[in-house]
């Protein structure tokens, strides 16, 4: 069996793995049981696809969503490995297909959703075809107060014992709670080996934004980028038509996408989304795991997320490829409401209600950073990192002030008015605005009426905001959403601490620019002209257009321009399958006319065999009618002279048991010269 470093170069078109991925991929293919926790976008796919084609027996690879096993599927069949889904989604000739590889045990990588394990053929199927290892994707859908739960993947651990096989199971989103769950619900408890990989995606620049006009804030942010794939997460369904439509009415291409709508209506979305270049989705969360386009320019979230789990996981889906890529995340003081409320209203015991909090608070402190927001966000998963240079607050840094009088003033409000009431009221009260409410309830008779003129209604507003997201108090669901003091504003209240706050001016930071030119002027239009001949070969085979190269492997062909398959096997993303399926295609878009090279050249192109054969083809031309020019014509196959070049036989009597003895008398000599020189 070829190398892993082979089979990364030969199959999957790559020069070298990316951080990490290595001691996984050796960890896999040695059958040991594998918790690999690695950023989305990192590379986790390859980690279990890669050791499949190194063991015997069929790799089955547990993942959730139909979307995202069809998009596998294609990816791998597209470098040649042979691979299949059995989902509720195939018709009735792929599942034949499926089963006809597997009975004749050609089948590398078999996807199934965790759902078919409820099925009481499913474990009587799995021992028949001689599983080899358990892969698992999203492991942390078995988390089971995870925002991603899933109950039958409770089922896996049961599976594993069953076949008795190594397991390797893959998140990019897992703290120390969740990944004792992966642990304690697919390992029995039995600690694997975890791999914990950094959280960080450099290439992915943070931003937050106050509410201030949201779907004016949405429009700016795309129009900045217009004609760039891109996301917005919305909290509802209605906003997420609503904004569809405001974004078509501006000129993008926009459709939206929730789960109250057909299935046959998602998945015409799903598929516009991976074949259109440049389409917007605005959706809910639904559309969520199941997205594995790499080229996704942004994404911009129009209502605070759920967590902070839930907003890295989410923003995770730009750049993929590694290319720049913007987010955006909107926030005010009802979305604070309302993720507070969700919690507090839910099923989840108190322990669980006080965890979620906890990462909502994060996902707060995130949203009022005063320093670098990368540093936050890594922080909170146990990293430590340099001030990014790449985030809102680093390319502009937040004004800030001493905010313990007016917390204090807002405090001492809430408690006067016995914890009954919302901002806006306080508000009135503080500022002195003598409203009917204000008036019936004496509430301008209180110490603390007019108190705060000196701030505007906004100030005040993004004053109570900060004070939600230091969690300083909280909406009340038993008093109809009425703020209520926590715990940590007490020592603020008494006068123990103090508190910095964002100088909120509630006015838009300069729209950054956007990344309009992945390469400069000059190549521009060569990365045009391959994205067009993508396209067209994308839509002849009915796959996403990034199953045949993705942006960031045409990106290097512009600016490379390879002009032999050579130069074109060197190209980041070309293997072997793809090269000899794409290669002259998309040279010829570079180099105009290429000339046909035999397929058994074109087997080693880019190898150090290619050049080898390319000197005995040579020797053999200058031997043809022997040394002298006067001898019958004679010559070795194409494939003959590739065995010579990949084989390399180190003497005479090596040579013409390989060439035989006629040809060898003619060209030994000269053939093993051209193999020395070579070394």
């Amino acid at each position: 069996m070829p190398s892993a470093a082979t089979l990364l170069s030969d199959v999957f078109g790559f020069d070298a793995f990316r951080p990490g991925q290595e001691d996984i991929v050796s960890a896999v293919a040695e059958g040991r049981n594998v918790l690999a926790i690695m950023p989305t976008g990192g590379g986790k796919s390859l980690c279990f696809q890669l050791p499949a084609l190194m063991r015997e027996g069929v790799t089955v690879v547990i993942s959730p969503l139909i979307a995202l096993m069809r998009d596998q599927v294609r990816s791998l069949r597209a470098v040649g490995v042979e691979a299949g889904a059995l989902t509720s989604g195939n018709t009735p000739e792929e599942t034949d297909a499926v089963w006809d590889a597997l009975e004749a045990g050609r089948l590398k990588l078999l996807y199934i959703a965790p759902e078919r394990l409820a099925a009481g053929s499913a474990l009587g199927m799995l021992r028949r075809i001689g599983v080899g290892m358990i892969a698992v994707d999203e492991a942390h859908c078995v988390s089971q107060w995870g925002h991603d739960f899933r109950p039958d993947y409770l089922r896996i651990g049961e599976l594993r014992q069953a076949l008795n096989v190594p397991l390797a199971a893959f998140t990019a989103t897992a703290d120390a709670e969740t990944r004792e769950e992966i642990v304690a619900r697919l390992f029995d408890g039995q600690a694997p080996e975890v791999f914990l990989h950094g959280f960080d995606r450099p290439n992915i620049h943070l931003a937050f934004e106050a509410k201030n006009g949201p779907r004016k804030q949405i429009l700016s942010f795309a129009e900045a980028r217009k004609g760039q794939s891109g996301i917005v997460y919305c909290g509802t369904r209605s906003k997420t038509e609503g904004l569809a439509h405001a974004l078509r009415q501006e000129g993008h291409n926009a459709c939206y996408y929730h789960g109250g709508m057909e299935a046959g209506d998602r998945r015409h979305v799903e598929h516009r989304f991976n074949t259109e270049d440049g389409l917007i989705v605005v959706a809910t969360v639904a559309f969520g795991m199941g997205v594995d386009k790499p080229d996704i320019r942004w994404v911009a979230h129009a209502d605070l997320p759920k967590s902070i789990e839930a907003y890295y996981q989410e923003i995770g889906r730009a750049g993929r490829d590694g290319a720049p890529a913007d987010t955006l995340t909107l926030y005010g003081p009802e979305d604070i409401r309302l993720r507070r409320s969700q919690i507090d209203e839910g099923l989840a015991p108190p322990e669980r209600r006080v965890a979620d909090h906890g990462r909502l608070n994060a996902l707060l402190g995130l949203a009022e950073a005063l320093e670098c927001r990368r540093k936050v966000l890594l922080g909170y998963f146990g990293e430590e990192a340099e001030a990014c240079g790449n985030c809102d607050i680093c390319s502009r840094p937040v004004e800030t002030f001493d905010g313990t009088q007016p917390v204090r003033m807002a405090l001492s409000a809430m408690l006067r008015t016995g914890e009954w009431f919302g901002s806006g009221h306080l508000i009135d009260i503080l500022m002195g605005v003598e409203t009917d409410k204000v008036r019936q309830r004496g509430h301008s008779e209180l110490p603390t009426y007019a108190v705060g003129k000196e701030y505007s209604r906004p100030q005040w507003q993004a004053v109570f905001r900060q004070m939600m997201g230091h969690d300083l108090c909280r909406p009340d669901p038993e008093r109809h959403g009425a703020l209520k003091m926590t715990e940590a504003a007490h020592p603020i209240l008494k006068g123990d601490e103090a508190i910095t706050l964002r100088k909120d001016v509630i006015k838009s930071a300069p729209r950054r620019p956007a990344v309009k030119a992945l390469v400069s002027d000059e190549d521009a239009p060569l990365l045009s002209a391959l994205k067009a001949k993508r396209r067209a070969l994308a839509e002849q085979q009915a796959v996403p257009a990034y199953v045949v190269f993705n942006d960031r492997t045409l990106i290097e062909m512009a600016e490379k321009r390879p002009t032999s398959l050579d130069d074109m096997a060197g190209i980041s993303g070309v293997g072997a399958k793809k090269l000899e399926r794409y290669g002259r295609e998309f040279l010829e878009v570079i180099a105009g006319e290429v000339a046909e090279v035999h397929p058994s050249r074109r087997k080693l192109a880019g190898r150090a065999a290619g050049g080898v054969y390319d000197q005995l083809l040579k020797a053999q031309a200058d031997l043809a009618r022997g040394e002298d020019g006067t001898a019958k014509p004679m010559s070795c196959t194409a494939s003959l002279l590739a065995k010579v070049a990949e084989m390399r036989p180190s003497d005479a009597g090596a040579m013409t048991r390989l060439l035989g003895d006629r040809r060898a008398e003619r060209f030994g000599a000269a053939f093993l010269d051209v193999l020395r020189d070579a070394g």
